[in-house]
């Protein structure tokens, strides 16, 4: 497919005429050919934000709601389309696209049931005659770096609900994605979203670093958010930090699944699998690591890797397997370097390891210990790494051993321990008898220490989107001390 920029609701080539291709991981043709943006492309985008900002931050709240909900409709419409160029430019499997497509859509409708919610507050005051409050306006011209391990969820994720809050988006696509991400931009211009509200840009991979630099350099741009890898999000932070320009990020993760000595096995097995094999472990929030009591670590073993070595992964255009390729041949042999590292320091080796270019089998990695690659670096792939611990404070300790702290979980009996048990650990999302993937789209989704900081969905979401301005009616007749 042919991908453009989108300024102004206009398909527009490149200034320069120059393009660049996205090639399918598992054939290696050409999927898309996209405009690759020059820097006259990023402030002709800019611009047109900027001119169309005033007037949709006093859109009325129900005419942003209507686009909203036209677009979630065009979304589920044209699903088809979107999971084809989805999975031909990543190689996700069917599930994964359709899952996309699902959660997407209820973005959209939860963005649109936000646009009424922009509140303020009244503040009690002590001066006599005067009435103080406080209201929520759109900050101005929104940055969104969207990413391709969920490219229709989280590109949806990073605009709608900055739309809904009456600002502008400049939606920058990743450079594996962009067919997808231009798909987006389409249904949101047909949903009638008024020029400029929502331009697109693509950039060639070796002009990421300029353009995005010159997107956040903008004096008009006032947010940004990325969602990506910790190493490029530093990136964006140190640039934003440079401009002063507040920065929504949701980085990696190397996500504990704790597994308590009273835990249901069985059910944690599943919800393990499930966290740490869906779309082949590239998610943030994949089960990098099962935290698990050596009282049942034997048999919850011997479960799981019988499980994933029923979890089938091929290639997603010839058949209707769970798993997916990986983004890249290069990707997999990472994951694979990793693999090898820690069975030569002593890991036991319990399941899958193949690989075959893109496509990596369902992995797990038995008596992983802290000085093997995997116990701290993020693998996003299909591996999942037991570390068996002796106690539950011991398992505590093992979880935070990290310097990620985005999602986790813990399977126990024992609501209440568990409680106790959340209260301890450094990760911005917790599920109690269930996996580590898990997402919503009215829910506060974010991480702390390297996993970034922000949060994306719901109220919070509200709040990272939109200036806080304080306003005071004065009596004209009061007393000056002066």
């Amino acid at each position: 497919m042919e991908s453009s920029l989108v300024i102004d609701n206009r398909d527009e080539t490149a200034s320069d005429g120059s393009v660049f291709e996205r090639r399918d991981p598992n054939s290696g043709a050409v999927v898309t050919r996209a405009a690759a943006a020059s820097l006259e492309d990023v402030h002709r985008a800019v611009q047109s934000a900027a001119a169309a900002f005033p007037r949709w931050a006093k859109f009325a709240p129900g005419g942003r709601r209507d686009i909203l909900l036209k677009a979630s409709a065009l979304l589920a419409d044209r699903g088809t389309e979107l999971q084809r160029i989805m999975t031909a430019e990543t190689g996700a499997s069917k599930p994964w696209s359709s899952f996309n497509v699902r959660l997407a859509a209820g973005m959209l409708r939860e963005a649109a049931s936000l646009t009424t919610q922009i509140k303020g507050e009244i503040i009690p005051t002590d001066k006599p005659g005067s009435f103080s409050f406080a209201v929520r306006r759109p900050a101005g011209v929104v940055l969104s770096i969207a990413p391709w391990n969920a490219p229709i969820i989280l590109a949806v994720r990073a605009f709608a609900t900055a739309i809904a809050c009456g600002n502008a988006v400049i939606l920058k696509a990743s450079e594996i994605s962009p067919g997808t991400q231009y798909l987006l931009a389409g249904i949101m211009r047909d949903a009638g979203l008024p020029p400029g509200v929502l331009n697109f840009i693509t950039n060639a991979p070796a002009e990421a670093g300029r353009v995005v630099e010159a997107l956040i350099a903008a004096p008009e741009v006032r947010r940004v958010n990325f969602t990506g890898s910790t190493k490029t999000g530093r990136i964006v932070a140190e640039i934003a930090a440079r401009y002063l320009k507040p920065a929504l990020l949701e980085l990696g993760g190397k996500a504990p699944l704790l597994v308590l000595k009273d835990a249901d096995i069985d059910d944690a097995v599943r919800a393990a699998a499930f966290g740490a094999y869906i779309h082949q472990g590239q998610v943030c929030m994949s089960t990098e690591r099962i935290v698990i009591d050596e009282a049942i670590a034997e048999e919850f073993a011997a479960k799981l890797a019988a499980k994933a070595k029923t979890i089938v992964a091929g290639n997603p255009h010839v058949s209707d397997v769970p798993l997916g390729s990986l983004i890249s041949a290069d990707s997999a042999g990472r994951v694979g370097a990793l693999v090898n590292d820690a069975v030569s320091k002593g890991a036991k080796l319990l399941a899958g390891g193949r690989i075959d270019g893109p496509v990596m089998d369902a992995t797990l990695l038995d008596h992983v210990t802290p000085d093997m690659q995997i116990y701290s670096e993020e693998s996003f792939g299909p591996v999942a790494c037991i570390v068996r611990v002796r106690d539950t404070g011991q398992a505590i300790h093992v979880a935070n051993d990290t310097e990620y702290g985005l999602s986790c979980g813990i399977f126990t009996r024992d609501v209440k321990l568990a409680m106790e048990i959340a209260e301890r650990l450094n990760f911005g999302c917790c599920h109690i008898n269930g996996p580590t993937v898990h997402d919503e789209p009215q829910v506060p989704l974010g991480g702390m220490k390297a996993s970034g900081y922000g949060r994306f969905g719901g109220q919070p979401g509200v709040n990272e989107f939109t200036e806080v301005q304080w306003i005071t009616i004065e009596d004209p007749k009061q007393h000056y001390p002066i």
